[in-house]
C-alpha cells in the first residue's frame, strides 16, 4: 500500500463547481464539516457510552466519546506521521500528506461509532441474540425465515455490528441530497471499517485483529469493494484503522474508570490495590514492567498531593490527574506500536492491535480489565441493562413481525401497518430503492435489516420514550 492510493479522495458522488475550487480545504476537512453538521451525529448526544439509561450529567455520552475519540486520533496521527517524516522512514510520504492523514483521523474519529443502537455496546448484543433466538421461529409464505435467506443474510443479523451499521449509514441512509448518504470521501470511510471481513469471514480464532467481527453487510458489499479497490487496502486493514480504534481504546479504557470512580462503582484503594496485586505480574519485559510501576508511582503521587493539598476529595482529584497521564503515556505507546511495525503495517500483515505491540499492553489490559470487574459485571449496570431490554424485546418483535409482510401482497393486520408508518421515511425510501428488481429473499432480508436501520437510528430517550407510547405506559 502507499501513500498516493491511500489518501484517495473520491466519492461515490462526484461534484465539481466553481465554489468548491476556491475552496482552501482538503476533501477531508470538507468531510469534517459535514458530520458536524449532520443530524446522525447530533444523536450522539442521547446515546450513552457504558450507562443505560442513566441521566448523569457527567457520564460520558456517545458524543463526548466520540469527540475525544477525535482529539486522540489527531494526536497520535501527528506524533506518528511527524516521527516518520523526520526519520525518512517514507520516501514517498509528504508534510501535505500528513495534513491530510490528521484531517481523516480527526473525521473518523467523529463516525466511529454513528452506526452503534441505543443503550451502549448492550445494544448490539441484544441485536444479534434476539435474531439468534427468534429468526428460526418466524415464517414467511409458510416457511421458515432461516430457510429463505442465504447464510450471509442470516449471519449479518446473527452478527450485527455497529461498525458495519455506520458504513452503511454513512453511504446509504443518511439522505441529504441523494442515495450516496453523507457522500464522504472513500479514505475516510475505509478508516471506520476495522474489520475488513463479511459476517462469513469472522475468525476470532485466527491470529488477526481484522478477521474479529464483520465490516460490512451483503447488502453494502459493493459499496465495500469499491472503496477498498480504490483506496489499494484489499484483504487488510487501512492503515488508519489501526490508529483510529488506538485511540478509541485509549479513550474509552480510560473514560470508563473516571466514570466509574465518580459513580463510586471503584475506590481509590481497591484501584491501587488491583493494579498492584493483579496486574503487575503479567508484565512480558522490562520496557513494560516499567511503563506499569511509573503509572501506578504517578497514581500514588497525586493522591499524596491532593491529601497535601487538603484537596476535598482527593481520592476522585488523584484519579483525574492519573487518567490525564494514563492518556498521554498510552498515545506514545500506541505511537511506538505503529512506528515500529510501519513496514508490517503498509504491507496488511500487522495483526495486533497497537497497544497490544507496546509497553503500554499490560496497562491498558488493567484498565479495561477493572472496568469490566467493577462496572460492567455489577448489579446496577444489569438491572439497568434488564430495563433496557425489555425496550429492545417489545421494539424488535414489533418491528420485525411488521416489516416481514410489508411491501408484499400478503395483507397485514391494522396494528402492523401503522408500526410501519412509524419507520422514517428515509429509511424507507433507501429499502425502496435498493430492494427494486430483487428476488423475494433479497427482499425479506432489506425488511429485516429496515428494522435495525430504524432502531439504530434512535436515541436513547426515543427508544424508551416510543415503547412507553407504543405499550401504553405513562
Amino acid at each position: 500500500m502507499n501513500w498516493k492510493q491511500l489518501l484517495c479522495e473520491k466519492r461515490r458522488r462526484s461534484y465539481s463547481t466553481t465554489s468548491v475550487s476556491t475552496d482552501p480545504r482538503n476533501e477531508f476537512q470538507r468531510d469534517y464539516h459535514r458530520i458536524i453538521g449532520s443530524a446522525s451525529f447530533r444523536r450522539l448526544q442521547d446515546k450513552t457510552q457504558v450507562f443505560p439509561l442513566d441521566r448523569g450529567d457527567f457520564v460520558r455520552t456517545r458524543l463526548t466519546h466520540s469527540l475525544e475519540v477525535s482529539s486522540f486520533a489527531k494526536s497520535l496521527g501527528q506524533m506518528i506521521f511527524r516521527n516518520i517524516l523526520q526519520y525518512g522512514r517514507d520516501k514517498d510520504l509528504t508534510a501535505d500528506d500528513i495534513e491530510k492523514i490528521c484531517s481523516v483521523l480527526e473525521c473518523a474519529g467523529l463516525i466511529h461509532d454513528i452506526g452503534n443502537p441505543p443503550f451502549g455496546h448492550f445494544g448490539e448484543d441484544y441485536v444479534r441474540d434476539w435474531f439468534g433466538k427468534n429468526l428460526h421461529r418466524l415464517e414467511f409464505r409458510g416457511k421458515r425465515i432461516d430457510e429463505i435467506l442465504s447464510e450471509q443474510m442470516l449471519c449479518d443479523l446473527y452478527h450485527f455490528e455497529g461498525n458495519a451499521q455506520a458504513l452503511r449509514l454513512l453511504t446509504k441512509l443518511h439522505f441529504l441530497v441523494d442515495g450516496n448518504g453523507m457522500n464522504l470521501t472513500y479514505t475516510l470511510l475505509n478508516t471506520i471499517i476495522k474489520y475488513p471481513v463479511p459476517s462469513t469471514g469472522i475468525n476470532k480464532k485466527s491470529g488477526n485483529i481484522k478477521d474479529k467481527k464483520m465490516g460490512y453487510y451483503y447488502a453494502d458489499k459493493d459499496i465495500f469493494e469499491d472503496i477498498v479497490n480504490s483506496t489499494g487496502a484489499v484483504n487488510c486493514r487501512h492503515p488508519l484503522a489501526f490508529i483510529l480504534e488506538a485511540a478509541d481504546d485509549i479513550a474509552y479504557k480510560t473514560a470508563d474508570i473516571e466514570d466509574a470512580v465518580k459513580k463510586g462503582f471503584v475506590r481509590y484503594d481497591q484501584l491501587i490495590y488491583d493494579l498492584k496485586d493483579m496486574y503487575a505480574e503479567k508484565c512480558a519485559d522490562d520496557g513494560e514492567r516499567e511503563e506499569f510501576s511509573k503509572a501506578v508511582g504517578k497514581l500514588e503521587d497525586y493522591y499524596r498531593q491532593a491529601k497535601e493539598k487538603q484537596v476535598s476529595s482527593p481520592e476522585q482529584n488523584a484519579v483525574q490527574r492519573w487518567i490525564i497521564y494514563v492518556q498521554g503515556a498510552l498515545l506514545r505507546c500506541a505511537a511506538y506500536g505503529f512506528t515500529s511495525n510501519y513496514k508490517d503495517i503498509m504491507e496488511g500483515s500487522f495483526p495486533k492491535e497497537l497497544l497490544a505491540a507496546s509497553h503500554g499492553n499490560v496497562l491498558a489490559y488493567a484498565l479495561g480489565d477493572i472496568a469490566s470487574r467493577y462496572v460492567f459485571q455489577s448489579k446496577e449496570i444489569y438491572k439497568l441493562e434488564i430495563a433496557a431490554g425489555e425496550i429492545y424485546e417489545f421494539l424488535l418483535s414489533k418491528l420485525t413481525r411488521a416489516a416481514i409482510l410489508y411491501d408484499t401482497d400478503i395483507e397485514s393486520s391494522a396494528i402492523e401497518q401503522r408500526i410501519m408508518k412509524l419507520v422514517s421515511e428515509n429509511y424507507i425510501r433507501a429499502y425502496k430503492v435498493h430492494s427494486k428488481d430483487k428476488n423475494d429473499a433479497e427482499k425479506l432480508y432489506l425488511r429485516l435489516m429496515l428494522v435495525t436501520d430504524f432502531i439504530c437510528g434512535m436515541t436513547d430517550g426515543y427508544a424508551q420514550k416510543l415503547y412507553r407510547e407504543l405499550s401504553g405506559i405513562e
